[in-house]
C-alpha cells in the first residue's frame, strides 16, 4: 500500500526552525465503494482513535462531499512535523494502512504546515494529484464571519449574560474556550460545506458536485 503522506523539499521562505516547530497537517482522499460506507467510517474512526493517543496529536476529522460519493477525505494535525514522523514511523500505523487493503484506495496526499484554517493559503504544501484553487481572502473572511457572528451573538446573551460581572480577563478567556472549538470543530466545517460551491467559484445549481473531481 501506498504511503499517505508525501516527502519533498523546504519551499522557500521557510526557515529550517520554523519548519521544525511548526503545527503540520496531513490530508489524503481515499476512493471507496459507496456501499461500503459502514466500513469506511470505522476504519476512519478507528485511525483517528488511535493517532490521538500519540504525543503532539492536535485533531482530525474526515468529511465527504455528498451522501453516496466514493471520495473520503481526512485529515490530522500535529504539533510538529517530528510529531508527525514518529506516528507516520508506527507499526500502529502501519497495521491501520494495512487494514484498508482492498476497502479502500488512495487518490491524494498533502502535507501542510504554517498558521492555517480551514481552507487558508499554507506557508508550505507537498501534494500528490491536481491541486485545488485557494477562495479569494474576502470571500474567506465572508465565511468566517457568517459563522462567527451568529455563534458570538448567542454566546453573548446567553453564556455571556451569566459571566457578565466577572472580570474582562476571565470573561474573555471563557467565551473564547467555548467558541473556539465550537467554530473550529462544528460551524466551519458545516458553512464551508454548505458555501463550497461559492468559495470554488462554481454555479449554485453545480453545487452538488464532487469538489475532489
Amino acid at each position: 500500500m501506498a504511503v499517505d503522506t508525501p516527502t519533498g523539499v523546504r519551499s522557500p521562505g521557510t526557515t529550517p526552525a520554523d519548519a521544525t516547530t511548526a503545527p503540520v497537517t496531513v490530508s489524503f482522499t481515499r476512493r471507496a465503494d459507496p456501499a461500503h460506507t459502514a466500513e469506511m467510517t470505522a476504519w476512519i474512526r478507528s485511525g483517528l482513535l488511535m493517532a490521538e493517543g500519540f504525543p503532539g496529536f492536535l485533531g482530525g476529522g474526515w468529511v465527504r462531499p455528498r451522501a453516496g460519493a466514493d471520495e473520503w477525505h481526512m485529515l490530522a494535525r500535529f504539533d510538529s512535523p517530528d510529531s508527525l514522523a514518529a506516528w507516520e514511523a508506527s507499526p500502529q500505523r502501519r497495521w491501520w494502512l494495512d487494514s484498508a487493503q482492498g476497502l479502500a484506495e488512495m487518490t491524494r496526499a498533502e502535507r501542510r504546515t504554517g498558521i492555517e484554517g480551514w481552507f487558508d493559503t499554507p506557508e508550505k504544501i507537498e501534494a500528490l494529484g491536481p491541486p485545488q484553487a485557494t477562495p479569494p481572502r474576502w470571500k474567506q473572511a465572508t465565511t468566517i464571519w457568517l459563522a462567527f457572528f451568529p455563534l458570538n451573538l448567542l454566546a453573548t446573551v446567553t453564556l455571556g449574560a451569566l459571566v457578565a460581572d466577572w472580570p474582562v480577563v476571565p470573561r474573555t478567556a471563557v467565551l473564547t474556550l467555548v467558541l473556539t472549538p465550537l467554530m473550529v470543530y462544528l460551524i466551519l466545517p458545516r458553512i464551508t460545506r454548505l458555501l463550497g460551491w461559492w468559495l470554488q467559484g462554481r454555479r449554485f445549481r453545480d453545487r452538488h458536485r464532487n469538489l475532489a473531481g
